[in-house]
């Protein structure tokens, strides 16, 4: 798979507060592997990379607004997600409490992110991009290339990579800028996407191999 700054973007997923701060509201479930796969570090040069080599990046969040509580259908990690209330804004055209909150986005990132170029499109409400905008604003740039990373490994980053390929996306999983939960009865949600992906994706990177291929 080869990058060029012409059809390649990248695709971060999740870089906010509630999953890779340690006071964030996951950070229980998902620390340790943050820790282990070294993705706050390893996200950061992927920014770097992109930015100095005018790549599109976008930001796919997460985010659940108060009306979202009246859910009455959830799963297991949403239903966690909602009674912690991880992502949780007033509403969508209401910023209010979201500077350094859950859903914002980790204080070493932003620089990256409101610098005017970064495309943040609209909040995947469960985990897929099935729900926002994100295939759309790729279509409209000419992108069929991405370079993807972000959390949860198992979750929305798999999510993603699976519609991606069903919309006819070429896609490259960098491992070690994702991360996922661990759960005592679940299991390692990282370990068990790192599967998939190599059945799935077309390239499964190092960020050093990611970096290397954008030059």
């Amino acid at each position: 798979m080869k990058f060029n700054n012409r059809d390649t973007a990248a695709v971060i997923i999740d870089p906010q507060n509630d999953f890779l701060s340690e006071k964030g509201t996951s950070w229980g479930l998902v620390g340790a592997s943050v820790i282990k796969t070294g993705i706050i570090g390893n996200l950061e040069r992927l920014f770097k990379s992109a930015k100095a080599k005018d790549y599109q990046v976008l930001i796919s969040p997460h985010y659940f607004y108060a009306t979202d509580n009246s859910w009455k259908i959830n799963g297991p990690l949403e239903a966690v997600e909602l009674k912690t209330h991880t992502f949780s804004r007033v509403g969508p055209l209401d910023l209010t409490g979201f500077a350094n909150s859950g859903a914002d986005w980790l204080d070493r990132f932003k620089p990256y992110i409101q610098d005017g170029k970064t495309i943040v499109v609209s909040p995947h409400k469960v985990f897929g991009p099935q729900t926002n905008d994100l295939v759309l604003q790729l279509r409209k740039r000419g992108i069929s290339k991405i370079i993807l990373a972000g959390m949860l490994a198992n979750m929305c980053v798999e999510s993603h990579l699976r519609e991606f390929l069903e919309q006819g996306f070429e896609i490259a999983v960098i491992k070690d800028a994702i991360a996922g939960p661990i759960h005592p009865e679940w299991g390692d949600g990282y370990q068990a996407a790192l599967i998939n992906y190599r059945y799935l994706a077309h390239a499964v990177l190092s960020t050093d191999e990611a970096v290397a291929r954008m030059a």
